[in-house]
């Protein structure tokens, strides 16, 4: 079984789920939402959508196989409020973090293989009261990780991020041997486990323009990545870098590269989107669970309307599909 929870409901989750309900998957697919929810969105949509609720088959000991055509199975959970596509409503975020926990919990009791998220509201969620910086670091908590990877990834392109969703302003005093080699590591041991790559290969950003021009545009590359690099090779690992993202970004670099590992957000995950916008794939590596994602955001002026586009969603559950049969074979 595979569990998607749709996001924050006002926006295009429910509408990407119903999407892609009407093509039958070759696996159990398990939305964890309010069932009025989807189903009012199918009836906006003018799809057909049928509910049946994983308990019902669970006491028939009839696990399913794939899912039907025009179907989802669904682990309810009511939201508190109705929802208007379109118009946030803060009383609904806890019902949004009510999803990723149960997922998440279902993913490590084994009931299911993997989650696939789709996307929230930071602003809502906040609005509500509530700490919350992003899927990440909330999977991170509750799972009691101690170092996560965001990596994204589309044909022919994966980033992986040193450092999320942080003000610009703090990202140089982040970056600390530590965390860049934890960073490293998870990561090539994702790509050996979950990508079935024996001997990965990784380019290294640096984090000043020109990789900081020898001192001169900033010392990071000199007191910290460089070293922590040249230990990490001794150990094993195949590194290209710090090389300047203006040029690290090129057919003739990429094309040796398994993984580029970018120092911040908006360094490497423009060039992705720019390469795979709607067919990339939000992955979050180290975790004890598979979790994979949408690359964009909530769309609030698309839900309901029909218009959105739901390439990202099969490129994520395909994505944890993969992954989840790699593990399974490396096990």
């Amino acid at each position: 079984m595979i569990a998607l929870t749709p996001g924050e409901p006002a926006g295009i989750g429910p509408d990407l789920a119903v999407q892609v309900a009407q093509q039958q998957q070759d696996y159990p697919l398990v939305a964890i939402a309010d069932s009025k929810l989807l189903q009012d969105r199918a009836q906006l949509l003018n799809l057909p959508l049928q509910l049946i609720n994983i308990s019902t088959l669970a006491e028939e000991h009839n696990q399913p196989i794939t899912t039907p055509a025009q179907t989802l199975y669904i682990s309810p959970i009511e939201m508190p409020v109705p929802c208007v596509p379109g118009q946030l409503d803060p009383r609904n975020s806890q019902y949004v973090l009510n999803t990723l926990t149960l997922a998440c919990r279902g993913c490590q009791s084994g009931q299911y293989k993997a989650m696939v998220t789709g996307p929230v509201n930071k602003s809502a969620i906040n609005d509500a009261g509530i700490e919350f910086t992003g899927h990440t670091e909330f999977l991170q908590h509750i799972t009691e990780t101690e170092q996560v990877v965001m990596m994204l990834a589309c044909e022919g392109l994966r980033v992986a991020l040193v450092t999320t969703h942080l003000p610009l302003s703090e990202v140089a005093k982040s970056i600390t041997t530590k965390t860049l080699s934890q960073i490293i590591r998870i990561t090539n041991q994702a790509l050996q486990v979950d990508f079935g790559i024996e001997h990965p290969q990784l380019t290294v950003c640096g984090l000043n323009p020109h990789a900081g021009e020898s001192g001169y545009l900033g010392r990071e590359e000199i007191d910290i990545i460089e070293p922590c690099l040249a230990q990490l090779r001794e150990q094993g690992y195949s590194l290209n870098g710090p090389l300047p993202a203006d040029t690290l970004f090129t057919p003739p670099i990429l094309e040796k590269t398994d993984a580029v590992i970018a120092m911040y957000h908006d360094q490497g995950l423009p060039v992705l989107k720019y390469k795979g916008f709607g067919n990339a794939t939000n992955i979050t590596l180290g975790l004890p669970i598979i979790r994979t994602s949408v690359d964009h955001g909530t769309a609030l002026d698309l839900a309901g309307t029909g218009r959105a586009n739901y390439g990202s969603l099969i490129a994520a559950l395909d994505q944890a599909v993969t992954m989840a049969t790699a593990s399974n074979t490396t096990d």
